[in-house]
């Protein structure tokens, strides 16, 4: 009971001072971050989190079950969230991002991983790159909201972070899966598998997602429900999606995703708010996961577990892996290279680094726990701090070039 009183003294106190904090580029995940690890730190912290790393396996699966149904949720919103149908409002640069950057992102990381983690199996660095690369506006949520960014930007930054975890995440599996096989014929059987249980989990969000977009619009056009209730129905399709492609042998979060595309042009015609309800409780989740985080970085500061090779890499993957591919994929475009520059830069990592570090850290054995769970501690610390602090900069330097 105290755990729920403190909690909800931390939201209401940020309520209180939103916009004062937003000016210092004081984001909600940072003050979640920063009361997490304080609140559990020590020798007799205020609250003690059972993290599942090492327990027995219905400990862990639990943990696990948690984390996938806040990572199904916040896939199914990415999805509905992107300005302008499935695509945004310019779909060619759209797709130069997700099928040229990402891909060489990805790549980049890997490489990076190759050459700092000496000895490391190459389906595991494959893993932590798609654990680091994916991009979360959450800890530079300003820069999409600030009018005097160009819109243009902030239409296309946030549409690809809204689709690339999606297109990530059966790559993350699959590479998971991989890792954790331990003989060459389990490698060829996990590959073999993912493709009947991508194909299930397409299958099932196609369904799910085209068939209720167009039931829910007739119900209400005939008066058999409410605004209200539509909410409600809404908050159940990413679970319903994710529960039964698992069901079925699918994949859950790529069910969830393809749902919340297929539900995303329906979501323009229905009342406005039908998201709302979905949405905060996406937000309350992505909350006490930072909360929790703050509890995993105490863990790994006091383990050890973080050398300069996982700063290093988590560095590399922050600048180098996300801007130059970035810069290259809108080259001939009407993107100006400051833009690109600034595109490339404004990549910062969050709830899907996070989700995509502890699913892997589950599932791994050994030293392979702690690196992922370093590289993804790090990734994520230094993500808030680089991308939050210089959000601010990078706004107030588009309002000087802006017409008085």
């Amino acid at each position: 009971m105290l755990a729920l009183v403190v909690i909800m003294v931390i939201l209401l106190a940020w309520a209180l001072v939103a916009g004062r904090l937003a000016r210092f580029s004081v984001t909600m995940p940072l003050a979640m971050l920063v009361a997490g690890v304080l609140l559990t730190a020590g020798p007799a912290p205020v609250f003690v989190f059972d993290l599942g790393f090492g327990a027995p396996d219905g400990v862990v699966g639990q943990a696990e079950h948690i984390v996938e149904v806040v990572l199904a949720i916040l896939l199914f919103l990415d999805a509905t969230e992107v300005p302008g149908g499935v695509l945004g409002r310019e779909p060619r640069l759209t797709l130069r991002l997700l099928l040229i950057a990402l891909p060489l992102s990805l790549a980049l990381a890997w490489v990076a991983g190759v050459l700092l983690f000496d000895g490391t199996g190459l389906w595991l660095l494959l893993v932590l790159a798609t654990v680091v690369m994916p991009v979360d506006l959450a800890p530079a949520a300003a820069f999409v909201r600030d009018r005097r960014v160009p819109e243009r930007l902030r239409a296309l930054v946030n549409t690809e972070s809204g689709l690339n975890d999606g297109l990530v995440a059966p790559v993350f599996l699959i590479a998971l899966a991989v890792a954790t096989s331990a003989e060459a014929e389990d490698v060829t059987h996990a590959v073999l598998d993912a493709v009947p249980s991508l194909v299930i989990a397409v299958a099932v969000g196609v369904v799910i997602g085209w068939v209720a977009a167009r039931l829910l619009r007739r119900v209400l056009d005939a008066g058999w429900t409410s605004p209200s209730a539509l909410r409600i129905g809404v908050l159940a399709l990413p679970l319903l999606a994710y529960g039964t492609a698992v069901v079925l042998g699918g994949n859950g979060f790529v069910a969830a995703f393809v749902a919340g595309v297929l539900f995303e042009p329906a979501a323009r015609t229905l009342p406005a708010g039908t998201l709302h309800l979905t949405e905060d409780v996406g937000e309350l989740l992505s909350l006490a996961l930072w909360f929790v985080f703050g509890a995993i970085v105490n863990r790994t500061l006091a383990i050890g577990s973080i050398t300069w090779q996982v700063v290093v890499f988590a560095l590399v993957a922050l600048t180098v892996a996300r801007i130059a591919p970035v810069a290259l994929s809108l080259a001939g475009t009407t993107i100006a290279p400051r833009d690109r520059l600034v595109l490339g830069w404004l990549g910062p990592r969050g709830i899907a680094t996070l989700v995509f570090g502890l699913l892997a850290v589950v599932d791994l054995q050994g030293p392979e726990t702690e690196l992922v769970l370093a590289v993804t501690v790090v990734t994520v610390v230094a993500s808030i701090v680089l991308h939050g602090l210089s959000t601010g900069l990078v706004i107030r330097s588009y309002a000087r070039r802006a017409p008085s």
